[in-house]
């Protein structure tokens, strides 16, 4: 589907009926990074609509230069959300989709019924993050060597787990968009990755009290673990959980305690609802 905004076309996919979930992937990924690891939760929960978005530069969205910054990307979205919506909703992010989530929550929160952040950017500076070193905790080197050197290089940058199975996914839900990036575009994003406002500050003031699950990988030497929890207070409903054996891509390295996590906090948001 598209939604023409200010001469762009957004492109989305919309899968089920009932109250909306907003869903943002990470930077340079498209919207299979969010279905993959998020409808096979939604399969067991009814009365939702998924709305995958791809991201300006990234996917089928095509988007100018001048577009390449954190504060226009949000109001797009925001601009995106209120026609595409009514009503409250939820909104899940991933890595950068993760701080273009926060900052959106600054402006609708009182629409926004849960808020998902998986390994989310948290410090928009890669050289200000506390993150570890690499650490490779279970290969599967006889599969990996039947790898071409591009697809070991390309999927081992930030895999704590590699095997055939999460080889599978990666390349089915991470892969396809990291190929169809605008890179002039990332690259320009890259240097104005920051909102110009304090976005910490505006989370601290606002003090969403509704339900929110925070998940990190405890090897995830991209995002790292230590700067999400440093806004936990933000969050007096937020559930903390940093996940061993997991790095950036925790949702394919962890699936199964993924999933029920998720679940739960979809569960934690009905009851919110109906008190």
């Amino acid at each position: 589907m598209l939604e023409y905004i200010d001469g762009m076309q957004i492109h989305y996919e919309v899968i089920g009926e009932g109250k909306p979930v907003i869903m943002l992937h990470g930077c340079a990924c498209d919207y299979r990074l969010m279905l993959g690891c998020m409808e096979p939760v939604f399969n067991m929960c009814e009365g939702y609509q998924r709305i995958y978005i791809d991201l300006p530069g990234m996917g089928e969205t095509k988007a100018p230069l001048s577009e390449g910054s954190s504060d226009k990307i949000m109001e797009l979205l925001i601009t995106f959300i209120k026609r595409v919506t009514k009503g409250s909703f939820l909104i899940a992010g991933e890595s950068y989709g993760g701080y273009l989530a926060r900052g959106i929550l600054t402006r609708l929160s009182q629409d926004i019924d849960g808020f998902l952040m998986i390994c989310p950017v948290i410090v928009p500076g890669h050289n200000l993050r506390n993150v570890p070193g690499k650490e490779v905790l279970q290969y599967d080197e006889e599969f990996l060597r039947g790898l071409s050197a591009d697809e070991r290089e390309s999927y081992c940058g930030y895999a704590v787990v590699a095997n055939q199975d999460i080889f599978q996914r990666y390349q089915e839900e991470i892969l396809p968009g990291l190929k169809m990036a605008d890179s002039s575009f990332i690259e320009k994003l890259q240097n104005d990755y920051a909102f110009s406002f304090d976005v910490d500050r505006k989370s601290r003031e606002l003090r969403f009290e509704k339900p929110v699950l925070l998940l990190a990988g405890r090897q995830d030497n991209c995002v790292g673990y230590q700067d999400l929890w440093s806004i936990i207070e933000d969050y007096p409903r937020g559930t903390f959980a940093v996940l061993d054996m997991a790095g950036h891509n925790l949702q394919i390295e962890q699936s199964e305690i993924f999933n029920s996590l998720v679940k739960e906090w979809i569960q934690r948001t009905e009851k919110n609802s109906i008190q």
